[in-house]
């Protein structure tokens, strides 16, 4: 039975926790790369979010952002090369039948020209499980899209960071999903 990995922790409220950074990749054409899962116990149930995962101990959020973005799609770049932090959030959400909060780190990834086929080859089991698909989308797309999207105003966020990064972090606050 899938569960929540080791890097869910639970907290003085007694809900699981966890850390994590995220990369919003985006192409030449104004594209960004995003990921869709679902929950084993809510399988008529899926969303896109962006590439990332849980910050590993002793980890910087840097590190653990580009070590995510290697493992969930084969693109090997260096922190100097990622933007950011651009955004934060915390995110509360059930997911395999427990309560989770996480708060988020993002930065931001470009690629030259037309993003690729991303790689699938470092996906660990769990993700071979609950990830289904990964695709390259454009904010019409994110907009039009009849599953749900995390963060919710990704097709905003993908528009305004296109053109360049102000250096400003937005701060999302508290996101109930």
């Amino acid at each position: 039975m899938t569960s929540l990995g080791a890097d869910w922790t639970v907290g003085d409220d007694g809900i699981r926790f966890r850390r994590a950074a995220r990369v919003v990749v985006l192409d030449a054409t104004g594209r960004v790369l995003v990921v869709r899962g679902h929950d084993v116990d809510q399988p008529e149930r899926s969303w896109w979010f962006t590439v990332g995962g849980g910050i590993d101990t002793g980890e910087s959020d840097l590190e653990a952002a580009t070590r995510e973005l290697f493992e969930e799609t084969g693109m090997v770049l260096g922190g100097d090369e990622l933007e950011g932090p651009v955004l934060t959030r915390s995110a509360m959400f059930h997911f395999l039948r427990e309560s989770c909060r996480q708060d988020e780190v993002f930065f931001l990834a470009r690629v030259a020209g037309v993003g690729g086929t991303p790689s699938q080859e470092g996906w660990t089991e769990t993700e071979r499980e609950l990830l289904d698909d990964m695709r390259w989308m454009t904010p019409a797309e994110l907009r039009s899209e009849t599953r749900e999207v995390y963060p919710e105003n990704l097709a905003d966020l993908v528009e305004a960071w296109t053109h360049g990064w102000d250096g400003e972090v937005l701060h999302l606050g508290d996101a109930f999903e």
